[in-house]
């Protein structure tokens, strides 16, 4: 017994004489109740092989696929290739970055659109003003004036050239529409990384995408700028012009006919028929009346100012006294009012809209028609999947869009109802 007390008391000694030269960093305590139910433990082993092996198997499952730079939440590797997925979060930073840069430029040439109706109307009427004035006065005051009035309205006539020419109301939208896009598209991109799995194919479809709204949609002004006048209203077009149908196979329980049917076809082209009849009709012929209105309001504004600095070079002449103080007037007075219409009411604006909306409704076309060409049943997307995105894009339920499609069925294209109940 004194034996073993004097071993234990030797090993003490020793293990507080070592502990005492090191540093203490930590001190912790744990107190165990002195009745404890026995608790059994499985053994791990980690000695050796068995403990790298158990070490990478939690490296594995832990490590994402890539780097998430795009607030994405850490996610098991789900079999897609590792430079696949790398493309992907690519082309889903440059969408991210598309979308801030249309929404900046959105601002900025709306600012454009108010500063410059402003600035414009204020010269042009701060121009008829001194014309007045330098009708009733007489000599050195009155040429001051009319030199004044003149030289305001020339510059009031060149700057309503380039206002008119480039439409930053319309520019505006275009970049609002741009942002919108890009933002569905980015919402579509995360949501293919966290329910699928992603492919090359689906990577060379994601950038056809991406240039396209890069073509529809420009952001410089000189030599890419969008057309402001054409000839004829064309629905917009920011979509490829070859576009691959992704396949929904054996979704809700509908593997022999992927969700397809002859009625649901049937509804499908029926649904077809009315919005081309009804609805991008309708939106082309009131972006055609747009367009004619803001093709006259953009020769009137400048051609006005323009009269009015010639009727105020000549006011006080004696030979061309009225009519050119009238012109001087009255020009640049009923330069402001078109000009207020036609940037005040963004006209410009209108016609893109109506545009847009035209190219929706063809955009929705050429998919249900693509669909329906296709006759294996297994590559078209799956029917009930691809029926509620219908209903969805025209904000009506499954039970109207039915209705709609017997409508159409029975009366023809003499159908008064259309297709979309959004717009």
């Amino acid at each position: 017994m004194a034996t073993l007390k004097s071993s234990i008391l030797s090993k003490t000694s020793v293990s507080s004489s070592s502990s005492s030269q090191q540093k203490r960093v930590i001190r912790a305590a744990i107190n165990i109740p002195k009745r404890v139910a026995s608790i059994s433990l499985p053994e791990l082993r980690t000695s050796g092989l068995d403990g790298l092996e158990l070490h990478s198997s939690i490296e594995k499952r832990l490590s994402p696929i890539s780097i998430n730079s795009t607030g994405f939440k850490r996610f098991e590797n789900n079999g897609a290739d590792p430079m696949v997925m790398a493309k992907i979060y690519a082309i889903l930073e440059a969408v991210a970055d598309r979308v801030e840069m249309h929404n900046n430029i959105g601002d900025q040439r709306t600012h454009w659109n108010s500063l410059l109706l402003t600035s414009i109307n204020a010269i042009t009427l701060a121009a008829a003003t001194m014309a007045g004035i330098a009708a009733i006065s007489v000599g050195a005051p009155a040429v001051a004036l009319k030199l004044s009035s003149t030289s305001m309205y020339v510059a009031a006539t060149g700057m309503l050239s380039i206002v008119n020419t480039i439409q930053p109301s319309q520019l505006a939208e275009e970049q609002r529409n741009a942002a919108r896009l890009f933002k569905q598209l980015q919402n579509q991109i995360q949501t293919m990384i966290r329910v699928g799995i992603p492919t090359a194919v689906d990577v060379k479809e994601l950038m056809e995408k991406v240039l396209a709204l890069d073509k529809a949609y420009p952001l410089p002004l000189l030599g890419v700028m969008l057309e402001k006048f054409p000839e004829t209203v064309e629905p917009a077009v920011w979509w490829p012009t070859k576009q691959r149908r992704r396949q929904s196979k054996g979704i809700a329980g509908n593997k022999d006919f992927n969700g397809w049917n002859g009625k649901l076809e049937g509804e499908m082209r029926e649904i077809v028929n009315v919005m081309r009849i009804k609805d991008r009709e309708d939106y082309l012929k009131l972006a055609s009346k747009a367009l004619k209105l803001n093709k006259i309001l953009a020769i009137t504004a400048p051609v006005l100012t323009g009269l009015a600095a010639l009727g105020s070079t000549f006011v006080g002449s004696p030979s061309h006294g009225d009519w050119a103080v009238m012109l001087g007037v009255l020009g640049g007075s009923l330069a402001s009012l078109v000009n207020a219409f036609e940037h005040g009411g963004q006209i410009g604006m209108v016609v893109e809209m109506y545009r847009s909306n035209a190219g929706l409704f063809k955009l929705m076309e050429e998919s249900i028609e693509s669909n329906l060409r296709e006759e294996d049943l297994e590559r078209r997307e799956n029917g009930e999947l691809f029926e509620t995105k219908v209903c969805l894009q025209l904000g009506r339920s499954l039970s109207q869009l039915r209705d709609l499609a017997a409508a159409s069925a029975s009366k023809g294209i003499e159908i008064d109802e259309f297709a979309s109940k959004l717009f």
